[in-house]
């Protein structure tokens, strides 16, 4: 929708463009002399005065025009370089992207984005302060989100906490926050704030993966084997993705050594 939305505004402004461009050039044209004998001499100098500032000004919007368009190419090729783990280009892509535009939020999401794949963590949250400002109210989820987990691989976990419950208070139907909640207090060693994390959003969303192992794992650090495993053995109850069930067995496993 997005990409529509750009192409519609693109050809209207070029569309608008030309036309400012011939009906100011019809104008200029259209100026007359007041039949003075030095006016034609003078008439013709306004003329290409004038004629030059038309061109100027259509140069400067033509150029404008042209940097939203690059910007735009900039940015699908740095989602097509992520979609191809092709991370260092997605992030210069990104990264020209918004040089060109410095003022469209959706470029400087792709480039935080870009940021936490390649491990730059400060380098996100040193945009932070951007991304807010440029967003209506408060940071978005998921730019909230990216600034969390960027915090945690920081290994700041006390700073994590307060943005996971703002988040989880704004949307209790969100299961990321609850997760990287959950992971933050095992880094933490708090491992019955971490429980009762994974345990909020399991009672939401029993299907979500990384909930369940994570509320397993955290059993297991507790000592508690046979109830890190009884947390595995539920997941027969509920639909999995193959992919998911070939980790839970392997963590079975792991368990029961």
């Amino acid at each position: 929708m997005s990409e529509i939305r750009f192409v519609f505004w693109e050809v209207m402004k070029t569309v608008a463009l030309i036309l400012l461009a011939l009906l100011s050039a019809k104008a200029i044209g259209g100026l007359r002399t007041g039949g003075a004998p030095d006016s034609s001499q003078r008439l013709r100098f306004v003329r290409g005065l004038l004629y030059l500032v038309l061109v100027a000004l259509v140069a400067v919007g033509a150029m404008g025009i042209g940097d939203d368009v690059a910007a735009e190419l900039y940015f699908t090729a740095s989602q097509d370089n992520l979609d191809h783990s092709q991370l260092e280009q997605a992030n210069n892509n990104a990264l020209s992207a918004v040089r060109l535009r410095p003022g469209v939020l959706r470029y400087w999401q792709m480039l935080a984005t870009t940021k936490l794949r390649q491990g730059q963590f400060k380098s996100l949250l040193e945009d932070q302060r951007t991304l807010q400002a440029l967003s209506p109210g408060r940071l978005e989820e998921s730019d909230a989100m990216r600034c969390a987990w960027a915090l945690f691989f920081l290994g700041q976990y006390e700073q994590v906490i307060p943005l996971t419950r703002e988040l989880i208070q704004n949307n209790r139907f969100y299961a990321a926050p609850y997760v990287l909640q959950g992971n933050t207090f095992l880094a933490l060693k708090n491992y019955p704030e971490a429980e009762r994390s994974f345990l909020e959003v399991l009672q939401i969303l029993p299907g979500q993966e990384d909930a369940v192992e994570g509320l397993a794992h955290a059993h297991f650090l507790t000592g508690d084997t046979r109830q890190a495993l009884a947390v595995l053995d539920e997941t027969a109850r509920h639909p999995f993705s193959p992919e998911a069930r070939k980790r839970f067995a392997s963590l079975k496993a792991l368990y029961e050594q």
